[in-house]
């Protein structure tokens, strides 16, 4: 094995096992030790493939969301030129399956990050997340139509990752509660389902009433 391979791998199951470590521990608990002791590494492999810490935290985030992203592609595997409707359920259910993936650790950084912020992974979460954003922004125009403002499309976008969002995050991090005091728990297809049904129905309301002139 050459050691340019060598090298890549090293540095891949860093990242991997720091993207555990930041996902347990936030940034600021989390060490190089830990990192070190967890990925077989020493402190000097890590400095040679990251520099600091700060740029190993944002690089495991990064790997974390575009590895999930691989997983389940932002537009659900629903062709192109498939009707509006049907590419936002591909985009919502790929939504709701990167949240609920055990395996996907950008969503426990960040949950440590909000918690106890750097201010770090700002930048990255920019670059990495806009495109998505963006996908989804285009169907709910489309849907919208041509008289819905730049408020609407933007409420409707808001709307739908939040209840994406709180959905299924809201199930990962309530695990210390007891069962009789969180209501029963939603499969999520069945959640990705309700999100698309109500969401049309909601943009189909507002779609109507923009072309009345009701809303402005």
């Amino acid at each position: 094995m050459s050691v340019r391979k060598n090298g890549e791998e090293t540095r891949r199951r860093i990242l991997e096992v720091a993207g555990d470590v930041f996902g347990e521990k936030g940034y600021r608990d989390a060490t190089h030790a830990e990192i070190c002791r967890r990925s077989g590494a020493n402190t000097a492999a890590i400095n040679y493939h990251f520099r600091s810490k700060e740029n190993l935290y944002i690089e495991a985030w990064q790997t974390a969301f575009h590895d999930s992203l691989k997983a389940c592609p932002p537009d659900g595997g629903i062709a192109p030129d498939a009707s509006a409707e049907e590419r936002l359920r591909g985009r919502i259910n790929s939504i709701i399956r990167r949240v609920a993936d055990p395996n996907n650790k950008s969503f426990e950084i960040i949950h440590r990050e909000m918690v106890n912020p750097t201010g770090l992974l700002s930048a990255a979460m920019e670059e990495s997340i806009e495109p998505v954003r963006k996908g989804m922004e285009e169907v709910i125009r489309e849907l919208l139509g041509r008289k819905a403002s730049l408020r609407q499309v933007g409420l409707c976008l808001t709307s739908i990752l939040a209840q994406c969002l709180h959905s299924v995050l809201r199930e990962r991090h309530t695990g210390n509660l007891k069962a009789a005091a969180r209501p029963s728990r939603v499969d999520p297809q069945e959640m990705a389902d309700h999100i698309t049904a109500f969401s049309l129905a909601g943009i189909d309301a507002i779609r109507r009433q923009a072309e009345s002139g009701k809303i402005s």
